[in-house]
């Protein structure tokens, strides 16, 4: 059996992290398995839906790496639900309702008031219509056996159909809710492997029953914990965590996937530099029941460590032109970020501010500008360099190092001392020691 799993957004928003890390593990799957990952734009909302969240879902997705085999828009597909629908009448397996939502309400709450489930109490079917109100319909659970499935994640699971009320798949207007569609979907694109949040447990019950009643096999699921907060449940920054954030702030998409993949399950999360590298150790029986604990800071370490690894030919388009693999690999131990590179290049080959030293540290860096004129700079100036101010001023660790540093780059801290003064060249080295001692 070739792999199929797909990820369903509605167009109404940005990708979040949420929805991100189900459409992660959708394509780390079906890479794995070399299958196919397809992406449904759940488009049916008519009025909430809109062109531009279209385009951003999939320039977000493109911006991830996470590109899908297929594209399909909902919105294209209702003659097809219109047929399986019928198909569902003809069979009694869909029914009309004629309650409003304030009836149903009501007899919610004389259900609970007398200890009993919420579930909705079909009619008699002979019942007439009410005159002037058009029916919503609902789909007929069957009530003769129990709904039994092996979840992926959270292991065999078995519901009571007499305690799940039937589902709304259709409204009033015509118009359709989510569950009926999304099964038509699955069995006409032959989708293997449903990947979501736990909090489908239920609908996926109701919509084993729907795959059977249409004559298909259900496919199998995964239900994974819910993302929440480091502080415990999903904040609003959270929902608006995704990738057009992460691009504003200059994160790598490795870096947030690399964690998405990881948290909540039994392995470490480590920087990778690749999806394939993500895929090949993506298991779900790695994955915990627990609340997968989302962290924003735990990304940008992870982007800071994914940065020490990568190479020239990975960055090298967002680098200044005059760049170097060598500037690259000098100041990439420095980084957390790539947009943090041309600051750090300007202390290789721009201009630094002279800082404020004392009268003592002046006169350090003024020996150490003209020692800086006669050492051999082809071979380890800045060892030659602090050997020699060593030996003249009787200083040494930080009364020595620190003042030089400032100097030299205007910062406090930064690369290894070695490397920058050997790229910085011995022009632009003395002439930053002479303007520190001048200041």
């Amino acid at each position: 059996m070739s792999v199929v799993t797909r990820i369903a957004p509605s167009p109404t928003g940005r990708l979040h992290v949420g929805n991100i890390r189900t459409a992660l593990h959708n394509y780390l799957f079906a890479r794995k398995h070399g299958g196919t990952f397809l992406l449904r734009i759940d488009d049916t909302d008519r009025e909430r839906s809109t062109a531009e969240f279209d385009q951003a879902i999939s320039d977000d997705l493109d911006w991830m790496g996470l590109n899908p085999d297929r594209m399909v828009r909902q919105s294209a597909r209702f003659d097809l639900y219109e047929r399986e629908f019928q198909r569902l009448k003809d069979t009694g397996r869909v029914y009309a309702c004629y309650e409003t939502p304030e009836e149903l309400e009501v007899r919610r709450k004389v259900l609970l008031g007398r200890g009993l489930p919420p579930v909705y109490e079909r009619k008699d079917p002979g019942s007439p219509a009410p005159e002037g109100r058009a029916p919503h319909w609902r789909f007929k659970l069957d009530h003769d056996a129990p709904i039994v499935f092996n979840d992926l994640i959270r292991g065999p699971q078995r519901f009571d159909p007499k305690l799940l009320s039937d589902p709304v798949v259709r409204r009033e207007d015509g118009s359709w809710l989510y569950l009926l569609p999304s099964v038509i979907d699955d069995v006409d694109l032959g989708v293997t492997h449903i990947v979501r949040g736990e909090d489908h447990v239920s609908n996926s019950a109701a919509q084993i029953q729907m795959f059977e009643a249409l004559g298909a096999k259900p496919p199998e699921f995964a239900h994974e914990a819910l993302l929440v907060a480091a502080e415990g449940k999903l904040s609003k920054r959270l929902g608006s965590y995704g990738a057009e954030h992460l691009r504003a702030e200059g994160v790598e998409p490795m870096a947030m996937l690399s964690v998405l993949a990881r948290i909540g399950t039994s392995q470490p999360v480590e920087p990778a530099a690749t999806l394939e590298e993500l895929a090949a150790g993506f298991d779900f029986s790695t994955f915990g029941r627990a609340p997968a604990h989302f962290d924003p800071k735990e990304v940008e370490l992870i982007n800071a460590r994914l940065l020490h690894k990568l190479d020239y030919a990975a960055v090298a388009d967002r680098l200044p032109d005059a760049a170097t693999e060598e500037d690259w690999l000098l100041l990439r131990p420095n980084l957390e970020r790539v947009s943090d590179f041309p600051e750090w290049y300007a202390v290789l080959r721009g201009e630094v501010d002279p800082p404020e030293l004392s009268h003592e540290e002046r006169l350090l860096v003024k020996d150490a500008a003209m020692l800086a004129e006669k050492i051999e700079w082809s071979a380890e100036p800045w060892k030659a360099l602090t050997g020699e101010l060593k030996e003249s001023s009787g200083k040494k660790g930080r009364e020595l190092f620190h003042p030089l540093r400032l100097a030299l780059t205007g910062r406090e801290s930064g690369p290894e001392m070695a490397g920058l003064v050997e790229r910085m060249g011995r022009e632009r080295a003395v002439k930053r020691l002479e303007a520190a001692a001048r200041r």
